[in-house]
C-alpha cells in the first residue's frame, strides 16, 4: 500500500486565550495542499519495522510509529513495514508530521479492514496531536478549539497558483508559542474567509508573524518579495517558517 500524506496551509491564524490546561484556543482555516506530499508506503510484516529516506527525522519515536503502536493497543493489529520518504519541510508549520500519522491511521485501517468510521479516526488521530484530525477528511476546514474543533467550510482555491517558499529554518512550535500573547477577536476567521480574496491582505492574519518575524528578519522579506511579485495574498503559515502566496493562474 502506497499513500501521499499532503500538506496544509493556515489561512489566518489567531491565538484567542491561553487554557488551564496550557494549551491555547485558536481559530484558523486550513487548506490541503496536495502537491506538496510525503511518500508513505505500508506492507505487512513478521515484525513491526520503521524505516524512512529522503529529509532526515529527528529521533525514533515519530507519529507514524506512535499511529501503529496506537491501532496495535486498540485493534492488536498483524506487524507492519512502514517505510517514509519526507519530501514535505520539517519545522516549516506544514503539518507534514500529523499528516503522516493520520495516513498511518487511514491506511492501517483499509489494509486491515478495521471498518473504523471518521469520527473514530479524527478521536484517535487527536490521540497523536491536534493538527492530525484534520488530515482524515483532508478537506477546507474551519478550526477553532486546540485544534480538535472543525467545521467544514466551502473554500476554492483551485483558480490560483499557492507558491510556497521554504527558507529552511526550523522554527519550534513550543517557543513559537511561548511568546505569543493571546488576543480576542473583534471578527470571526469564519466570516472573514468569505470576504473576496483581494481583501484578505487587510483581513486575515497569522499571530505568529509578529514574533517569528521579529526573530527571522529574512521571512519578512520573503513575504514582501511575494507581494511584490504580484501574490493577491501572502502569509506564514503555522507557526513558520514557510510562507506562501496566492497568484491568479
Amino acid at each position: 500500500m502506497i499513500l501521499y500524506p499532503n500538506a496544509k496551509i493556515n489561512l489566518g491564524l489567531n491565538i484567542e486565550s491561553k487554557r488551564s490546561d496550557g494549551y491555547h484556543n485558536m481559530s484558523s482555516v486550513f487548506y490541503p495542499i496536495y502537491d506538496c506530499f510525503d511518500i508513505l508506503e505500508i506492507v505487512s510484516s513478521n515484525s513491526f519495522l520503521f524505516t524512512s529516506s529522503g529529509i532526515s527525522i529527528p529521533g525514533s519515536n515519530n507519529l507514524c510509529t506512535k499511529a501503529y503502536d496506537l491501532l496495535k493497543l486498540k485493534f492488536n493489529i498483524p506487524a507492519v513495514h512502514i517505510h517514509l520518504h519526507k519530501k514535505i519541510p520539517i519545522g516549516a508549520g506544514l503539518g507534514g508530521g500529523s499528516s503522516d500519522g493520520a495516513f498511518v491511521l487511514k491506511g492501517l485501517n483499509d489494509l486491515f479492514k478495521l471498518n473504523i468510521s471518521n469520527k473514530k479516526l479524527k478521536d484517535l488521530a487527536l490521540e497523536l496531536g491536534a493538527d492530525c484530525p484534520f488530515f482524515i477528511e483532508n478537506e477546507p476546514k474551519y478550526i477553532t478549539g486546540i485544534g480538535d474543533l472543525m467545521e467544514n467550510i466551502k473554500l476554492d482555491l483551485s483558480m490560483y497558483e499557492i507558491r510556497l517558499v521554504d527558507s529552511k529554518i526550523h522554527i519550534n512550535t513550543k517557543n513559537a508559542y511561548f511568546n505569543i500573547v493571546p488576543k480576542s477577536q473583534k471578527l470571526k476567521l469564519s466570516e472573514l474567509i468569505k470576504k473576496p480574496i483581494r481583501l484578505w491582505k487587510d483581513l486575515i492574519t497569522n499571530d505568529f508573524e509578529q514574533t517569528v518575524f521579529k526573530n527571522y528578519p529574512k521571512l519578512s522579506k520573503v513575504k514582501e518579495n511575494l507581494y511584490e511579485k504580484g501574490a493577491i495574498f501572502s502569509s506564514m503559515t503555522g507557526t513558520g517558517s514557510t510562507i506562501y502566496g496566492l497568484f491568479k493562474k
